[in-house]
């Protein structure tokens, strides 16, 4: 690793918020061990993805990639909700599961280390990717 950040400062720890799992109906176990399991690969593969990175901004290029993961699924099920409730169903879980991949991009950004280097990462891909703001 060639950055500052020790190894030990680059593990990230994520999990289900309790406001989350309080919000599940009471038969909603299956879905908490759902949202774990879901967290546990997540926070996995995001610590084997930093360890193998050589450097803080290679790490953050996978927090990135997950952030943008998680945000696409959290568009995902919020389209779910007005649909749901159009067909006389509950959304609690489209809610519930949209609400948990909120949490974890905050939870991204709670780690000092990471958060100025997703903020950086995201703005090189916007430009990378050749949106030119003030450009017709």
């Amino acid at each position: 690793m060639t950055d500052d950040t020790s190894e030990a400062d680059r593990e990230i720890s994520l999990g289900v918020p309790r406001g989350v799992l309080d919000s599940l109906p009471e038969d909603g176990d299956s879905a908490a061990a759902d949202m774990k399991k879901a967290v546990a690969g997540l926070e996995g593969s995001l610590n084997d993805a930093i360890d193998a990175a050589d450097s803080d901004s290679e790490a953050a290029s996978h927090a990135v990639d997950a952030v943008e993961h998680l945000e696409e699924r959290m568009e995902t099920y919020d389209e779910f909700v007005p649909e749901l409730r159009a067909w006389g169903q509950s959304p609690i879980y489209a809610i519930a599961w949209r609400n948990l991949y909120a949490e974890l991009i905050a939870q991204l950004y709670d780690h000092d280390w990471l958060a100025a280097q997703i903020d950086r990462e995201r703005n090189y891909r916007l430009v990378e990717d050749g949106i030119r703001f003030g450009k017709d």
